[in-house]
């Protein structure tokens, strides 16, 4: 049990006054409790984001039916199928095989889902993502043009953990020039494809003068994890 004394509500309405309108707010509510989560719903949050496929079922099935459900994490191809009835949209597709997956799932719901896909803008090695080129050579190919129940609404990255400030708005800079070629060469007259998702609790600030459309705050709303 994670030891909780925030008044969830007022961190809320901190955050929201520090974002700009245009910007979504994902609360990033992974390894909270759902006390936690609606409390935030009740202060009027409802989009939240999920990084484990088993939690965000979990919590879909407690919670009110309206929340949008964001999953943010590194996605398995076998627990898709979890999510796929229900998820609002997956921010960190970043393989076509995975994408692939998605698709198949999301036909076995009659549904089209909505992603992103997710470029390694970091110096660090142990994010996920595409690169330009590989995120490129997908979209261009014959086999990405077979996936009718996918959507792709635009691009996901993360800076590296630093302090270095320059070098996180580099980054985002980096991933609004990919977004803006990206749309250019293949969504020029698709207005699905408008969201760059970028920035989290420490750079959400960075993040959005360099163009974030989608900004997941988690420890400024719910604490940090113990």
């Amino acid at each position: 049990m994670i030891p909780f004394t925030m008044n969830i509500a007022s961190n809320l309405l901190s955050v929201k006054k520090e974002i700009p309108d245009g910007v979504k707010l994902i609360a990033v509510s992974k390894y909270h409790e759902v006390p936690h989560i609606q409390e935030a719903y009740e202060a009027g949050q409802r989009i939240f984001g999920e990084s484990k496929a088993q939690d965000v079922v979990q919590k879909y099935e407690s919670l009110p039916k309206d929340i949008q459900w964001h999953f943010i994490g590194h996605l398995q191809t076998n627990k898709i199928k979890y999510i796929a009835p229900f998820v609002s949209l997956i921010h960190s597709i970043d393989s076509f095989k995975l994408l692939e997956a998605v698709n198949k799932e999301a036909l076995k719901n009659h549904r089209i889902i909505p992603c992103l896909l997710q470029l390694h803008i970091a110096e660090e090695e142990t994010k996920f993502g595409l690169d330009y080129e590989e995120c490129n050579e997908l979209l261009s190919s014959e086999s990405f043009k077979t996936l009718h129940n996918i959507r792709i609404n635009g691009l996901m990255g993360m800076a590296t953990f630093t302090n270095n400030s320059e070098q996180i708005r580099k980054e985002f800079s980096h991933l609004r020039e990919i977004f803006q070629t990206i749309k250019s060469s293949f969504f020029q007259n698709d207005s699905n494809f408008s969201e760059l998702s970028m920035g989290m609790s420490d750079d959400f600030a960075i993040a959005i003068e360099e163009g974030s459309t989608m900004v997941r705050i988690g420890s400024r709303i719910f604490g940090e994890r113990t």
